[in-house]
């Protein structure tokens, strides 16, 4: 059993916020595990899991947001994603994938998304496709929501234990951790 005798009062901005990257990165990657298990084991939910999840979810953790930014840029994925799905509906060739390009690129420029994954999510129906038009969509918009959930359980949990010294790194080392 090692007792940790020196624990700080007061956490320094940067441990705080070392302590915090951690939770939200292990929240994360449970979620991406959890949503890459339900694609595989429930039949006609392949689209719940796509790349672009885990570039959002390192955009979401790595720069600061507010929650109303979060949600706008998860929109804009679910746009981008219904954009693609109605030109790969209409047809799949050069010129969908072309004006699917533009108008997406348009769009997180005119609204300010600032979410380069934006415009990679239009194309999942280009390589992912659907006999069904809103299953990706749908998809999208299920995988965003949860993501979104994600995030808020993992600050509230910050919030209530991120000083608490379960989470405190050790950093003196005790006689027990030598090998001789």
């Amino acid at each position: 059993m090692i007792i940790l005798t020196h624990l700080p009062v007061h956490l320094t901005f940067e441990r705080r916020r070392s302590i915090n990257m951690r939770i939200r990165t292990y929240a994360i990657c449970l979620y991406i595990i959890l949503i890459y298990w339900i694609s595989l084991h429930i039949p006609n939910m392949h689209a719940l899991f796509f790349p672009t999840l885990g570039s959002f979810s390192l955009l979401f953790i790595s720069r600061p947001f507010e929650k109303a930014e979060v949600r706008k840029i998860s929109f804009g994925a679910v746009i981008a994603s219904i954009i693609g799905s109605l030109f790969v509906y209409w047809n799949a060739g050069a010129l969908s994938l072309f004006l699917t390009l533009l108008i997406v690129i348009y769009l997180i420029n005119k609204f300010k998304w600032n979410s380069p994954p934006i415009l990679a999510v239009s194309l999942i129906p280009f390589f992912a496709q659907s006999s069904i038009l809103w299953v990706i969509p749908l998809s999208v918009c299920g995988a965003m929501i949860g993501l979104m959930i994600t995030l808020s359980v993992s600050a509230y949990v910050e919030k209530k234990f991120g000083e608490a010294p379960l989470f405190i790194k050790r950093s003196a080392k005790a006689k027990s951790d030598t090998a001789m």
